[in-house]
């Protein structure tokens, strides 16, 4: 998208245009791309949903410690080493918000253990805007109403280059969102259909397609809240409308989404660790239905999968010499993990070995 937009020919109008017809194209490719559910056993997910986890947890681990450990100086352009990551008081409020959900999960009950990461998170905020750690500039500039207007910077550009390049992503898009719909399936104790991840693919290429319309980019399935789902046994799809309208009114209510932009990183480490971590826990719980005793191949597939997974987070550069135009396949470490994971299997156990296929996978008529 960057290089889309810095193109003087196509600019932000190329990537929404661009944007907008990869949603169309996943709207239409989801079932295809459903179609690859039997080569998901429990081996295969569960291999794929620990990498998820394993992969989120950096993220939460640098939120805990203020940021990145590394910013950009705005005066010279230049990365330079973050003087305040890893402050005491930044560290100290994670693991405050870290003890209050655990303490509300043990010893709440009902609702109060349900919102456990929120209430987690406000005192985290409150904390830090008692020792004022937290800024609200520009909040009176703010208007109190501000309408979306669609296509606010004109029409969309349609590249056919840059059309099938977004394509491309909205393959590894819809791959790791197909993980994503098994691990909540497990979560939520759902045994999912071919039907269910066609619904749920075509959802994200909607998103996509109304978001190139509304001058945003590309919307995904977000492999965070997953983790939320499991910490709060929140199980409802009315938990997802009533969290869309929070969001439209965010949108529509520029004073109230400055107030929670302002909401220090470090806040939501000590929240994210519990959430990612419980992503992790979810493909390990996944992994423990798999037939890890007798069959030694899957051990190799565990092992191999996971290892191919973690080489984007812990070696960025580790493929810096293929083509630029690999890039979308080879920093995916949950694509890098299922290809990985589902060319073992069918290797060394072939079609007719996938131990558990069962358990996930259910004929169109379950319903």
């Amino acid at each position: 998208m960057v290089a889309v937009a810095t193109t003087p020919a196509f600019g932000i109008n190329a990537v929404l245009g661009s944007g907008g017809a990869a949603g169309l194209f996943g709207i239409v490719f989801a079932p295809l791309v459903s179609r690859a559910l039997p080569l998901f056993p429990p081996i295969v997910t569960g291999s794929i949903i620990s990498v998820i986890g394993i992969s989120l947890m950096p993220v939460a681990i640098n939120w805990s410690a203020g940021g990145q450990p590394r910013i950009r100086d705005a005066a010279t352009g230049q990365f330079i080493d973050n003087p305040a990551y890893g402050s005491l008081e930044y560290l100290a409020i994670a693991g405050i918000v870290l003890l209050i959900v655990l303490a509300i999960t043990r010893y709440g009950r009902g609702f109060m253990s349900n919102v456990a990461v929120l209430l987690g998170m406000a005192v985290g905020f409150a904390i830090s805007i008692a020792m004022g750690k937290v800024s609200f500039d520009g909040l009176a500039d703010m208007p109190w109403i501000s309408l979306v207007t669609p296509l606010h910077f004109g029409m969309p550009i349609f590249d056919l280059v840059s059309i099938a390049t977004m394509c491309l992503v909205m393959v590894v898009v819809m791959v790791e969102s197909l993980g994503m719909f098994l691990a909540l399936g497990e979560l939520t104790g759902r045994q999912l259909t071919r039907e269910d991840l066609t619904r749920g693919l075509r959802t994200d290429g909607l998103g996509t397609l109304i978001g190139g319309i509304f001058n945003t980019f590309p919307y995904t399935s977000f492999s965070q809240n997953v983790g939320l789902v499991g910490v709060t046994g929140g199980k409802s799809r009315w938990g997802c409308v009533v969290g869309g309208a929070i969001l439209m009114a965010f949108g529509l209510f520029p004073k109230m989404a400055l107030i929670i932009a302002s909401v220090p990183q470090y806040v939501l480490g000590g929240a994210g660790l519990v959430m990612f971590g419980m992503v992790a826990a979810t493909g390990i719980k996944i992994l423990l239905s798999a037939d890890l005793r007798t069959n030694r191949f899957n051990l190799y597939i565990v092992a191999l999968s996971v290892g191919a997974g973690m080489i984007p987070m812990v070696a960025p550069k580790f493929f810096q010499q293929m083509p630029h135009a690999l890039e979308p396949l080879l920093h995916s470490g949950i694509l890098l993990a299922a290809i990985t994971a589902v060319g073992l299997n069918l290797f060394l156990n072939g079609t007719r070995r996938n131990a558990g296929t069962d358990d996930l996978i259910q004929p169109s008529h379950a319903h």
